[in-house]
This record gives structure tokens, sequence and C-alpha cells, in this order.
């Protein structure tokens, strides 16, 4: 996926667009070799919408529950990418379920805020990540990126970051902590693939 212009990316929100803004951020100080051609909400409430607005980047809202199934609902977002004429498709807090049409194989990524293959799956994300990492008294967590497939968190792991857990150690004091961290290892993750330095064999991932 090695390229002389940068990556035309779309990013994928559900709600506070939190991922959205720091890539935002990360681009116009020219750190992130990926320009934001299309944000796709599947919330037409979505906070991270006004992000995309503030920033003129084109945005389509594409509801779950106006499709009869995952597979139309996927079809849809994935037909929007394909007349932006993306390269990469990020997910930045989507909490939909998405098919991958084999045209996307590889090309569509998420970060998740633990340490994969642990606290994640369907069910975990935001808070109840973080509360589950301190409930079970792990001593590290952090976050991943990996590539997406037809199952939830499941997709080949890109990169990792990790931290150690306090002893005093909140769900929201660990969520601003992974934060941090993914905010560094997104971007990271993101160029090394506009450097077309990220090849992918079964599960294992190789970055040269």
């Amino acid at each position: 996926m090695a390229t002389e212009k940068p990556l035309r990316i779309a990013v994928l929100i559900s709600g506070g667009g939190t991922t959205l803004k720091n890539l935002i951020a990360v681009r116009k100080n020219e750190r992130l070799l990926a320009d934001i051609a299309w944000v796709i909400s599947s919330n037409p409430e979505a906070k991270g919408l006004l992000f995309a607005n503030e920033d003129s980047i084109p945005t389509s809202v594409i509801e779950r529950n106006t499709f009869e199934s995952v597979e139309n609902f996927s079809d849809a977002i994935f037909a929007t990418c394909t007349a932006a004429e993306v390269d990469l498709v990020v997910m930045g807090g989507f909490l939909k379920r998405v098919t991958i049409p084999s045209a996307y194989e590889n090309k569509v990524i998420n970060i998740h805020p633990s340490l994969i293959p642990a606290f994640s799956g369907k069910g975990f994300y935001g808070a109840r990540v973080h509360k589950a990492v301190i409930d079970y008294g792990c001593k590290v967590s952090g976050c991943t990126v990996h590539f997406v497939d037809d199952q939830y968190d499941h997709g080949p792991i890109i990169a990792q970051k990790s931290l150690a857990v306090a002893k005093d150690e909140s769900p929201n004091t660990l969520a601003s902590r992974v934060f941090e961290l993914e905010c560094q290892l997104y971007p990271e993750a993101i160029n090394l693939i506009a450097r077309g330095m990220v090849s992918v064999s079964g599960r294992k991932v190789s970055i040269h």
C-alpha cells in the first residue's frame, strides 16, 4: 500500500469523535501521512460530526436501523468509501459490526483500548474494558491497532502499546491514560501502512 501521496482515509465514528479529533490535529501538525477524505457516522447525533464539519471534511450518516441486515448496512458504508476513493478505512469509536468485502480485506483498521485478545470482543468497549481490567487485577493494560475482519476485535494485530496499571487506578483514570497511548499509536500505525511497511500473512503482521 505504498504511495507517493498521502493515503486517503475514511474515519468511521459512532459518538464523541475523540479519535477523529486527534487524527485531525496530528494531520494539521504534518505528522500524519494521510488525508481524511470522509467521515461516516452510524449516529446522526455523534459529536465527531462537528469536528469533521469544523475541518470541512465531507460526512455521511449511515444508521444501522435503516437496513434489514448487517450485510446491507456494510454495503452502504463501503460503497461510500469506494465513491470517496479511500485507500484505508479507520474505525474511531465505531460501535457497529460490519462485514468486510473482499476488496477491503486488510484495508480496514481499528484501535481497541486493551491488549487484545484480553478484554476484547462483543460488549467490551469504553469504560467496560477498563473496569474489567481493574476488577481482574491486571498489572498492565494498553491498546491495540488491528486489521478488522467479520468478528469483533479479532483481525490480525498491527501494533500494541502498554502501560502499568496503578494500585489506585479507576476506570476513568485508566481510560485517560490508555487514550494518551492511543493518540500516539494510531497515527504511527497509519503511517506504517502509508509507507508500505506492513504486510500480512494469516494472523501475523510483519513490519519491514
